[in-house]
């Protein structure tokens, strides 16, 4: 160990005024991953594009961070994402790109920061290896290369670790002010999953600094007290401002920031209580239970529609909830089900655990002699920084009722940290014979191998069986080969490590790489060859694996141009976030046709497809995958716009989905009635009321579902107004509309 540490300060010497070379193509590396061709998303996430075109309005609209430019309802977020991305988008312009550039730099930055933090201790090519590990790791990249808030918010939370290694060098307390200030305004992005660190950042300073007990806590108990209140600054101004007088604070059911940050962003995360309407219910286990759907490729011959029609039948038949992309039992949104090895299940582990075995033998190796009771060196240090990063955050997703895959991203960095530093702790003991130590190396290599064979095995229909079975024997021919060479000291021995890594890290970069070939997802990002899906997991038994996407759903006021309803998704027989028509429980839109299946947000029943925006294509062409429902109908556009009298709202709807687009298209108010999912309680009969007489509103356009608690508020448009003909604001002659939840109605309401 001594013997590793003085080349450790040796390499650091020498490079110290040095640009090292080796970084210079890992940069580039990721900046392809994160950059290129992010400017054919027009739209991004539309939810939260919708939100920064309405913040350009106006300071007002900007400081709450307003869905709308009528600022009736907020995102469900803290603003401090969406003022950067403001920012890029008054610099650059309004652009699906430049909206997501912030994001895509952060995931940049958080590459180059990694390679700082390891390589200061651990040596240049483990700051190499980290770096790179970082850049490959699958989910980053998806993540980045969206208008989602994850990859800026693991960009701050180095730079609070920058701050943190820092303060404890240099033994200046106000470092570790700036570190733990820096954490509460991750806060303000993503609220609490930004204390998620929190454990690493305390047990680091007290084992790392040499100070007596007395001065620790009095420093972390100050540094915490600015962290909270750096963190709660902005809800408490938000909460103390008169509610007429500011937005809706959207996803919150009391018009709260605290309440969202600790309830719905907060604690039900972790139990799975995910309802988003007045009543609370945890989701059922077994409504997590879903089968891959049977998407079918829309075709004009009959052949294609006999076929269709055979897996409607075979689908209206099935009571299981199903999603694009699914896997069997593999959890909701493909999260996998709870319990000890669920980041190794389908789903989680092509997003992120492609090094995990690897890591537990770093860990092993880097911690090998430790003494309880000390002393410590700084490698050991860090390295408790990292493990104690790393296994709060693993446990989490471990038992989590509820989260998305995207959310992974928290467990890039102390993934790709020791993955760098256990790579030249490894090797070293390997060349060194240290005892048992030596065989952690090969180990190592031949449990990735393993692994990587388990996570491809399931794509085998996409990829083939040849990369799979390369992989798996490659990886073991070379765990066993330096297994046999390890009494020997020569070059070879050098390079068959340097290829074990070269071969191990191949998958994962093809993987990153995803997005790009097949095609994004900004609303629910993964990686994949069903990345264009957002749901991961295996690829579906869709005719075109590059097309098992949510294609084909409809905008308001465009006809579906296929009345059947072919695989669309069921509803579980319990409860799912969104809410309904009155008590939060999904139901089909009523006169609909597809037998109690249930539809995605701005989906139609089109082949059970999502928008087009969302297929995998990977033409230069533009891509408007913004959500569910990234599309904009001329027609009723132009009817609207022509029969506004000066109505603050162009037309106001049951949820966000809808409005989006229209917001992004025009930039005038469109009200979301029920705020992001259509749930929230914003409304009652009576303030609707009060808007439609001083002449705000008039038109309200509404689907079958998407209610949530605003059923009193449906129902009484319903019975107070007069529906407008579709052949004034439909494309075509089709009766229905086919909406974000099925069929749609525009209705207008004058009240004297």
């Amino acid at each position: 160990m001594k013997h590793m540490n003085s080349e450790v300060k040796e390499e650091r010497t020498l490079n110290k005024k040095r640009i090292d070379l080796f970084l210079v193509p890992i940069v580039l590396i990721a900046a392809f991953l994160n950059l290129f061709k992010i400017w054919t998303d027009e739209y991004a996430n539309a939810y939260y594009t919708a939100a920064v075109k309405s913040m350009l309005q106006s300071f007002h609209n900007f400081f709450y961070a307003s869905f709308d430019p009528g600022g009736y309802v907020t995102i469900d977020k803290p603003p401090v994402v969406f003022w950067i991305q403001t920012i890029s988008a008054k610099i650059f312009g309004f652009h699906g790109w430049s909206v997501i550039l912030p994001q895509a730099l952060a995931g940049i930055g958080s590459v180059l920061l990694l390679y700082v933090l390891v390589k200061r201790t651990f040596g240049v090519w483990a700051g190499r290896f980290a770096a790179l590990a970082m850049a490959l790791t699958p989910i980053v990249p998806a993540v980045s290369r969206t208008n989602n808030i994850d990859s800026m918010l693991v960009f701050t939370l180095l730079v609070a670790t920058w701050m943190l290694f820092r303060a404890v060098r240099t033994a200046k307390f106000g470092w570790v002010l700036a570190a733990f200030a820096m954490i509460g305004v991750a806060f303000n992005m993503k609220m609490l999953q930004a204390y998620m660190v929190l454990p690493a950042f305390y047990v680091f300073y007290v084992v790392a600094t040499k100070i007596t007990w007395k001065k620790k806590i009095a420093f972390l108990t100050t540094a915490t007290v600015l962290m909270l209140a750096v963190s709660v600054s902005w809800a408490v101004v938000v909460d103390s401002t008169s509610a007429d007088k500011r937005p809706y604070m959207g996803s919150s059911q009391t018009n709260s920031v605290l309440e969202l940050a600790f309830g719905y962003n907060g604690i039900n995360r972790l139990t799975g209580n995910t309802s988003v309407t007045g009543s609370s219910h945890k989701q059922p286990a077994q409504t997590e239970q879903q089968t891959a759907s049977s998407e079918t490729k829309q075709n004009s011959n009959s052949s294609a529609d006999s076929s269709q029609s055979s897996n409607q039948r075979k689908s209206s038949s099935s009571q299981k909830m199903q999603a694009p992309g699914g896997g069997n039992q593999n959890g909701m949104f493909n999260t996998g089900n709870p319990g000890p090895f669920r980041l190794f299940q389908k789903g989680l582990s092509d997003q992120i655990s492609w090094l995990l075995p690897f890591v537990i033998f770093s860990i092993v190796g880097l911690f090998a002699g430790v003494k309880f009771k000390g002393p410590y060196t700084t490698n050991q240090k860090e390295s408790l920084f990292w493990l104690a990063w790393l296994l709060p955050v693993a446990v989490f997703f471990s038992i989590a009722g509820f989260f998305h895959q995207y959310y992974l991203i928290m467990l890039a960095p102390p993934i790709a940290a020791f993955a760098g530093a256990g790579a030249v702790a490894l090797w070293s003991m390997y060349k060194q014979h240290n005892g048992w130590k030596s065989w952690l190396l090969p180990g190592g290599i031949l449990t990735i191998a393993a692994l990587q064979v388990y996570i491809l095995s399931p794509y085998v229909n996409s990829i083939g069986a040849a990369p799979i079975a390369g992989v798996g024997a490659l990886g073991v021919i070379l765990a066993l080969v330096l297994a046999v060479r390890k009494q020997r000291k020569n070059s070879l021995t050098n390079y068959l490590g340097a290829a074990a890594m070269v071969v191990l890290l191949a998958m994962p970069a093809y993987w990153a790489m995803t997005p790009i070939i097949y095609g994004g997802n900004s609303m629910l990002p993964s990686a994949g060859p069903d990345s264009s899906s957002g749901m991961g997991g295996p690829p579906s038994t869709a005719t075109n694996s590059k097309q098992s996407g949510f294609n084909g759903m409809q905008p308001p006021g465009s006809s579906s141009g296929n009345s059947s309803s072919n695989n669309q998704m069921q509803p579980p027989s319990g409860q799912m976030p969104g809410g309904s028509s009155n008590n939060g429980q999904m139901q089909p839109p009523s006169g609909s046709s597809n037998s109690g299946q249930m539809q995605m947000p701005g989906g139609s029943s089109n082949n059970s497809q999502m928008p087009n925006s969302f297929s995998s294509k990977s033409s230069s062409s533009k891509r408007k995958s913004g959500g569910m429902n990234a599309e904009v109908n001329q027609k009723l556009l132009n009817y609207l716009t022509k029969n506004n009298t000066g109505e603050k709202y162009l037309f106001a709807t049951t949820d966000s989905t809808s409005a989006a687009p229209y917001i992004i298209k025009t930039g005038k108010p469109v009200m979301a009635m029920g705020g992001f999912s259509g749930s929230d309680p914003i409304l009652t009969v009576s303030k609707l009321k009060a808007m439609i007489k001083k002449g705000e509103v008039k038109y309200f356009y509404l689907s079958g579902m998407g209610k949530g608690g605003q059923s009193d508020v449906i129902t009484w448009i319903k019975e107070n107004s007069k529906e407008i003909p579709s052949s004034k604001w439909q494309s075509t002659s089709s009766s229905a509309q086919q909406g974000p939840f099925g069929n749609g109605t525009l209705y207008e309401i004058t009240l004297k």
